[in-house]
């Protein structure tokens, strides 16, 4: 028993020392796109945990916090465990569930001010008749954040409509090691879709398909220049792909996204999932908004599967809310609520309903078995 033997130690021990740059941690990616890969990073990252922590999120000793992820991967290391630890905050340890009553219900009984967790989570809850979420006090949370993943707006607007917050969305990677792009409390929300902007001492940029920096508004490859404590230092037991990840001084991210004027990042996509169908591209994650925001979907995946004709065809994958059931009507209303809200290439060719989406431990839809 793991308890037994920690309690049985000695708590006498030497301390061994180290340096910054030593590597502490690997990391494993969730492997959404491909084999897992070990990110390693070195003692000096939890300068960057402690920072961001402090910081954007908001911890601060006695602070009541809840990080839904698993311990294990970046953010339930970084911050529900460094980054927690590391300010003084106090940590609630517990398995979310995915129903209203349990999540909530925790939310309340635990006094939890900040709440830091998936969208996969929160388009779970979606999934139930948002009448269950009434009746909870949740007075005392402060702030929702979201990262791992894309947040559909719809989720923002049902954590408004039935919570009574607002969702704020981070962006960073396992790679990263901490949040790099997000709301810190300085300036606005702005709209559902935005990341927000960059947070950190960190040079970031959109490029086009030749590496060079192009005007806002532009779509292209998110890249930053590495320099804080937490950035990876290799793939371990594959410097060679590692190496790959750089080009001209630039970390590429492997995202897609645009930056608009006041600086505020946008999420397209991941490279790996863009749709190429007769010619146009198409991200997964804009059909998939557009999906959501229709009342009888509570989860939505979308890719792009062989087509004769067009090369690739978009194809949605569906699970419905509670009280639906899949007819042809909804297959007709889906095809035109992606029509009108993207472009008609957008629209999907195929629809499957499902009752599950495979995801992985950290909960990100696995888009390449679907």
């Amino acid at each position: 028993d793991f308890r037994k033997r920690l309690l049985s130690e000695s708590k006498d021990f030497d301390a061994v020392e180290v340096n910054k740059e030593d590597y502490a941690i690997i990391h494993y990616t969730s492997g959404t796109t491909g084999k897992p890969k070990g990110a390693v990073h070195c003692h000096g990252a939890i300068l960057s945990h402690w920072q961001t922590s402090k910081d954007i999120v908001g911890l601060a000793p006695g602070v009541k916090c809840w990080f839904t992820a698993d311990p294990a991967w970046v953010t339930g290391t970084s911050y529900g465990v460094l980054g927690a630890l590391s300010t003084g905050a106090d940590i609630l340890v517990a398995e979310p569930g995915y129903r209203i009553s349990q999540v909530l219900g925790l939310l309340e009984k635990y006094d939890i001010e900040i709440w830091y967790t998936a969208p996969t989570l929160l388009r779970m809850l979606m999934r139930e008749d948002p009448s269950k979420a009434k009746g909870y006090d949740l007075s005392r949370l402060k702030k929702i954040f979201s990262a791992g993943e894309a947040l559909n707006p719809e989720v923002c607007r049902w954590a408004e409509d039935n919570l009574g917050l607002t969702i704020f969305n981070h962006w960073f990677q396992t790679e990263t090691g901490s949040i790099i792009i997000g709301y810190d409390g300085t300036f606005p929300k702005k709209g559902y879709d935005t990341m927000g902007k960059v947070l950190v001492d960190v040079e970031a940029e959109i490029l086009d398909d030749d590496y060079n920096p192009v005007p806002p508004g532009n779509k292209g490859h998110l890249a930053l220049k590495p320099s804080w404590p937490s950035m990876f230092l290799d793939y371990w037991g594959n410097r060679e792909q590692y190496l790959s990840k750089f080009i001209d001084g630039w970390y590429i991210t492997g995202d897609l996204a645009y930056r608009d004027e006041e600086g505020y990042f946008y999420y397209l996509s991941r490279e790996d999932d863009v749709i190429n169908t007769a010619g146009h591209l198409v991200t997964p994650f804009e059909v998939e908004s557009a999906l959501m925001s229709h009342p009888s979907v509570a989860e939505v995946a979308a890719k792009g599967v062989p087509d004769k004709l067009m090369g690739e065809a978009v194809k949605a994958f569906v699970v419905l809310k509670e009280g639906y059931e899949p007819t042809p009507q909804l297959e007709i209303e889906y095809r035109s609520l992606v029509r009108n809200r993207v472009s008609p290439f957008a629209s999907p060719q195929e629809i499957e309903f499902m009752d599950e989406l495979p995801k992985t431990e950290t909960g990100k839809i696995i888009r390449r078995v679907l």
